[in-house]
């Protein structure tokens, strides 16, 4: 305190009024960082978006595995696979301060299982019931429209039975199935057909599966015009 400056008034020496860096209250400190920290947390889920990837994957799989246990070729139904993802989603729904991107894709997933799982216990039924023969169970297989391993190809549009076809290819091969659901896979043949004819000055783009090094990978390269004629 200066001896030639007067105090302040209401400011008295002997009782001095607190510095404006005087430290908060530990109460008020911990109150603040918990709210500070608490969107952050809503912001991020650890983990969560590879559960959703895996969640979306076993899905397509259980589609997959229903549509060839009514065609005949697996023995039992996929029960085992259905539950785990039952688990999967009733865990997932547990989950707290998720983002809003996060719940919803985790709410189209779930409706797409619903959907699936509905179709899946009316099938089953009707084949329980005796209302598909058995004769009407295993027709022959039709002739492939698309053939993944021959090549796939596509011009300005993606074709969605094609790259379904193509998916199906990768979802197939075991331990080297596609880590993203169909609508992804989709999504990122349109961009790649894009790029690739963008670069290359190329109408089409094929897509076929090939297998490297014992494991089956998907090949893109661009179609000249003498060959798409």
């Amino acid at each position: 305190m200066d001896p030639k400056r007067p105090p302040r008034a209401g400011a008295s020496p002997l009782n001095p009024q607190p510095s404006p860096l005087q430290p908060a209250k530990p109460g008020l400190q911990r109150a603040g960082a918990a709210a500070a920290a608490a969107p952050a947390a809503r912001r991020q889920a650890p983990g969560f978006g590879e559960a959703l990837d895996r969640l979306g994957r076993d899905i397509q799989q259980l589609r997959i595995d229903f549509e060839r246990f009514f065609s005949g070729a697996l023995q039992i139904p996929p029960e085992e696979l259905r539950n785990r993802v039952q688990a999967q989603i009733r865990g997932l729904r547990g989950q707290s301060l998720l983002s809003a991107v996060d719940t919803f894709r985790l709410g189209d997933l779930e409706a797409r299982f619903s959907s699936y799982n509905e179709l899946f216990n009316r099938r089953v039924r009707d084949l329980e019931e005796g209302r598909q023969p058995a004769a009407r169970q295993a027709p022959p297989p039709p002739p492939k429209r698309f053939d993944p391993e021959k090549g796939v190809v596509f011009g300005e549009r993606v074709d969605p039975a094609a790259a379904e076809a193509l998916y199906q290819g990768l979802a197939a091969t075991p331990g080297d199935g596609p880590r993203f659901d169909l609508d992804s896979f989709q999504t990122y043949l349109t961009r790649q057909v894009a790029a690739i004819r963008e670069k290359t000055g190329c109408a089409q783009v094929q897509f076929r599966l090939a297998t490297e090094d014992g494991k089956v990978k998907l090949k893109a390269r661009p179609v000249t015009a003498r060959e798409g004629t």
